[in-house]
């Protein structure tokens, strides 16, 4: 209580103990954190006041833009104030994580980026921004699965079969991914180190190529997502493992984690802000985004995108995951030794 008593005292406050230069001084501090929190409480509590932008580090079109663009109209309906997708490609999605990370930490500008963006590329890439110190996790958003995919033409049907036609295979048969560094390629390295086979990368500029390549019988296997659905759905292609969860699309097809428990490999995309905004603002986003995600007509619409499913997690829980997945996948570049192209 004396330093309450001492710096609200003035030099002619009558109150025994008043000091006068050093209780202004005080008394000056206490006035302007005052007013500063009450400015802050002002700005949160009017937010949003104008336009909120979300960078997304992809042209459009892709899955991540699509998503964007589904969220965004809902999002503005309960903010009251138009959500802008802003496309800002380049540099394997760097341009846009790194604008968000260096972004004033106000609620108004967002990246809805996957997490191959933001716990992978950050141990290849020279970056401007430390993701785990300047990128915040608001929101989890969607998931998916890929899956272990072999031509017709091989004489395996399932994981074991091939695990055993690998290592006995001189020589090493090669695999193809959609290029150096994709989860396609790490979720196949981490596959090789636990089952102890020899696999050769066939990296290939996105998942068209890679896809057709499998067809051709160029390379015999291949981790894919959508590029591939269409051709296992012909009978083209034999899925062998799902390299996540379990997965409605595939509900009789056993997981990696089954035969080697802890090895899952689920792509994701989540919502981010600067690291600073305030937990009013988070709030309020948090809110708008569970809302959205809730909605019966956007989850038909997602799970129209190649099989999204939502991906509902706490704050907690979704910082937790995002540390994990982001040291998870640095102990796995620093074992393959990946290199960009």
């Amino acid at each position: 209580m004396k330093f309450f008593h001492d710096a609200v005292a003035g030099p002619d406050s009558g109150v025994p103990g008043a000091r006068s230069g050093g209780s202004r001084a005080c008394t000056a501090r206490i006035l302007l954190a005052t007013v500063l929190i009450a400015l802050a409480q002002a700005a949160c509590a009017q937010y949003p006041a104008r336009p909120i932008r979300i960078y997304v580090p992809n042209p459009p079109g892709g899955a991540t833009d699509t998503l964007a663009r589904l969220l965004s109209p809902k999002m503005s309906e309960g903010l009251g104030q138009p959500v802008l997708v802003d496309n800002r490609s380049g540099s394997n999605g760097n341009v846009a994580t790194e604008m968000t990370g260096k972004a004033a930490p106000d609620g108004y500008s967002l990246l809805l980026g996957a997490d191959a963006q933001v716990v992978i590329s950050p141990h290849m890439y020279s970056m401007q921004i430390d993701a785990l110190r300047d990128l915040l996790p608001l929101a989890s958003l969607v998931s998916t699965n890929m899956v272990l995919a072999v031509n017709a033409s091989l004489p395996v049907n399932n994981l074991a079969e091939f695990i055993d036609y690998a290592r006995r295979a001189k020589p090493p048969i090669p695999y193809a991914s959609i290029g150096n560094g994709s989860q396609h390629h790490l979720a196949m390295e981490m596959l090789k180190i636990r089952a102890g086979i020899d696999l050769v990368h066939i990296p290939y500029k996105g998942g068209g190529p890679a896809t057709i390549a499998l067809l051709a019988g160029d390379v015999p296997v291949m981790f894919g997502g959508n590029s591939v659905a269409g051709q296992i759905k012909a009978g083209k292609l034999r899925v062998i493992a799902l390299a996540g969860k379990r997965f409605p699309a595939y509900p009789d097809v056993p997981t990696l984690a089954d035969t080697y428990p802890g090895l899952e490999v689920t792509p994701w995309l989540g919502m981010f802000a600067p690291t600073g905004v305030p937990l009013q603002v988070l709030t309020r986003l948090r809110g708008e985004i569970s809302r959205v995600l809730g909605d019966a007509e956007i989850r038909d619409k997602l799970r129209g995108l190649g099989g999204l499913q939502p991906f509902v997690t706490t704050p907690e829980e979704f910082a937790a995951f995002f540390r994990s997945e982001y040291e998870k996948y640095g102990q796995v570049v620093k074992a393959v030794g990946v290199k960009v192209d």
